[in-house]
């Protein structure tokens, strides 16, 4: 069987160490790790941003041998950067990119921006922005949806609501979610896999509860779980 994603030693030089990463079939998988670890460059060299080394294949497909119409139905990246100076109305912005006949109605409702799809997206809060761009990345519905911070900048009820609308895509699109994520316990409750990074690499891979109760998590991010919450180790 065809792994829905197959990469294959990605690297970033100073940043992402050769890195191998198979994902069988649909899937939420978490990136989790201290700033700078590594997490965003992972992201990047999936995303075929700034030259990688290695090579990706989606569904069998080499992203970077198709166009951008094809390939918007095989990858979307959402960046971490929530700024926007371009005076385009939040819907606009969310069809950037969409293939012919994609359409933006399905992404708008699932991130609730039809009360402010018409307004200028550079005059909108950050959390709305944030929706947006979120919005925007969906769309396509890619067989890779590739995602940085998804959750900063939004209230927490939004928090809880994009992460189980990430699980609903990947339960009923089929799709695969790698998503880098500073909250443990988000990543925790919806995630199906960490990725524990650290100094450019993985240092884990498993469960999320059996990786957060293991002694990764002091190694990589120096913290304990007690009854109480995370404490420093």
């Amino acid at each position: 069987m065809t792994p829905l994603l197959h990469a294959e030693a990605l690297s970033l030089p100073g940043r992402l160490k050769p890195t191998d990463l198979r994902i069988d079939g649909p899937a939420l998988v978490c990136l989790v790790g201290p700033n700078g670890s590594g997490k965003t460059s992972l992201l990047h060299a999936l995303a075929r941003i700034g030259r990688p080394g290695g090579r990706v294949r989606i569904a069998g497909e080499d992203p970077e041998s198709h166009g951008p119409q094809t390939r918007a139905r095989l990858l979307s990246y959402l960046p971490a950067s929530r700024e926007i100076a371009w005076p385009l109305s939040a819907q606009d912005v969310i069809g950037l990119g969409l293939p012919p006949g994609g359409v933006v109605d399905p992404a708008i409702e699932m991130l609730e921006t039809e009360e402010f799809a018409d307004r200028r997206v550079d005059r909108l809060s950050t959390g709305e922005r944030s929706r947006v761009l979120i919005a925007r990345a969906i769309a396509p519905v890619p067989r890779l949806l590739l995602l940085d911070e998804p959750s900063a900048n939004l209230d927490p009820k939004w928090q809880l609501k994009l992460m189980g609308l990430l699980r609903d895509l990947v339960e009923t699109r089929g799709i695969a979610v790698v998503a880098a994520m500073h909250d443990l316990d988000l990543a925790a409750r919806f995630a199906d896999r960490l990725l524990m990074i650290k100094d450019g690499a993985v240092a884990a891979d498993g469960a999320p509860r059996a990786l957060l109760d293991s002694p990764h998590l002091q190694e990589v991010f120096g913290i304990v779980r007690r009854s109480t919450g995370w404490e420093l180790a």
